[in-house]
């Protein structure tokens, strides 16, 4: 109803003067003004022209201001005009008879010229603000309109969607499974660089150097002995030695160096043994001269796995010392691919410290609760069999993920973190080609058990043809040459 570009007022008054006074008043200050001296003329007036704002006398002959204010607010084209009530009145009824028929304000005669058109000005704006709120109302109501319209359809769609989804899960998950098994095929008949060659080759390079260096430190040893007996020797003999050779002593503090030398190169000894031990670890994990089933100490390739992921088993910041028990029983020497049964060692012991690992990180002041812990127990089975149980107290494994846990690539580990291989690799390991079984014990909170059974010794049994290539550790799991520069 309002004329935003005109600025239109309309002033409804029987008396001239006021209308004089008013409309010299709202020109100057920029609006255009219309007049009616009855309210009749006015409601007429107002039907081909409406203004913005309308300045009604209350007072008129025929039909008062009131009566009006009434027949403007009845009629929906003209109801959403402000109407400012112009009267001598005083009295506080007459006023609010005013506002409750629809008017916003009032002005007072004689008028103040300021006060009214401040009041005019306030009203214009709140009657503009009014209007932009109910158009920005309206886009809303369209908006919303539109959104459901979309929401409709995307719900259609959605519905096709599932439909033609639902028709291919079983086709896709078959497909799935057939390309898993390729996957692992084409793994295996790769011949990637096998385990046990890396292994031998570190080992063999790193035990030359170390035999070298672990050598020279007895003639060094025994040469420093030497070196500070004639030290020692000298200061016997020539007690009141120049000025000079005291002040280097003092420097270099002579008698701290007598004390520690010999300390550093026992210490440097006890590193080279250390590395020979590690050394010899990696060449009883990786077996590479034992490709054929041969009797071996099961002890020894458990011993050997668990030098190599030591620096996972020790105290980090955060985490506690990852405790080991051993609980080995009397077993007799088995036939077994040595290498490949290390690498199953590998593979369980490692998802044991993940296990670990994710329960320490996610359990506040573990060590305060519950010490972590890894058992391993190793006994004779009716007579002609050997099992090993590796036995965590981590958080456990779920029925779902139990009926899963052999399977080809899968893994509950984060992206990067694992191939889903590892205890996929080491059951084909243990039943084709030991004849034996692996399976899961387990329950959410309570830990969990891997146990492996393999025959003390081995019968001819046939062997899946793609089972030929090298061994592949788990990518989540460290590989030994990775373990020995940590622990070097």
């Amino acid at each position: 109803m309002q004329n935003s570009d005109t600025n239109l007022i309309l002033i409804v008054d029987d008396t001239p003067t006021n209308l004089e006074v008013l409309s010299e008043a709202l020109t100057d200050a920029g609006f255009d003004v219309a007049v009616a001296t009855s309210g009749e003329s006015a409601i007429k007036q107002i039907e081909y022209e409406p203004p913005e704002l309308i300045l009604l006398d209350v007072m008129m002959p025929g039909i008062d201001g009131f009566e009006t204010c009434k027949r403007l607010k009845a009629n929906p084209k003209t109801k959403h005009i402000p109407i400012i009530f112009m009267t001598a009145l005083a009295d506080t009824v007459d006023k609010v008879k005013g506002l409750s028929l629809g008017a916003v304000d009032y002005i007072t005669k004689p008028f103040q010229q300021a006060e009214a058109l401040a009041r005019i000005q306030i009203h214009l704006k709140l009657q503009n603000i009014s209007v932009a709120l109910e158009q920005q109302n309206a886009r809303l109501q369209q908006e919303i309109q539109e959104r459901v319209s979309a929401e409709l359809a995307l719900q259609k769609l959605t519905q096709e969607l599932e439909q033609r989804v639902s028709e291919r899960t079983k086709e896709l998950s078959q497909a799935l499974h057939d390309l898993q098994k390729a996957q692992v095929k084409l793994i295996q008949s790769e011949k990637l660089a096998t385990l046990g060659q890396l292994v031998a080759g570190v080992a063999h390079e790193i035990n030359n150097p170390v035999n070298f260096i672990h050598g020279n430190l007895q003639h060094a040893s025994c040469y420093i002995e030497d070196l500070l007996a004639l030290i020692s020797l000298y200061q016997t003999q020539f007690p009141d030695s120049s000025l000079e050779i005291a002040k280097k002593s003092k420097e270099i503090d002579l008698e701290f160096i007598r004390l520690d030398l010999p300390k550093i190169v026992s210490s440097m000894a006890i590193g080279t043994q250390r590395i020979q031990e590690i050394v010899q670890s990696f060449r009883n994990f990786s077996r590479h001269d034992e490709a054929e089933v041969k009797k071996v100490n099961i002890h020894d390739g458990l011993n050997s796995t668990l030098m190599l992921i030591d620096h996972r088993l020790k105290a980090k910041p955060g985490y506690p010392t990852i405790q080991v028990i051993k609980d080995y029983g009397n077993l007799p020497p088995v036939e077994c691919f040595a290498g490949k049964m290390n690498q199953v060692f590998m593979n369980v012991l490692s998802n044991a410290i993940d296990a670990l690992e994710e329960l320490m990180a996610n359990t506040q002041n573990f060590d305060h609760k519950l010490s972590p812990i890894i058992r391993i127990h190793t006994e004779v089975v009716g007579g002609d069999r050997i099992a090993i149980r590796i036995t965590d107290n981590g958080p456990g494994i779920s029925e779902v993920v139990q009926k899963r846990v052999f399977d080809p690539f899968f893994t509950t580990k984060p992206a990067g973190k694992g191939t889903g291989l590892g205890m996929s690799i080491s059951h084909q390991i243990v039943v084709e080609k030991h004849g034996g079984s692996l399976y899961c014990i387990s329950c959410p909170g309570n830990g969990a058990e891997f146990v492996i059974e393999i025959p003390i010794r081995q019968e001819n049994f046939s062997e899946p043809s793609w089972w030929e290539s090298p061994d592949i550790l788990e990518t989540s799991v460290q590989s030994p040459e990775s373990s020995l520069i940590a622990q070097i």
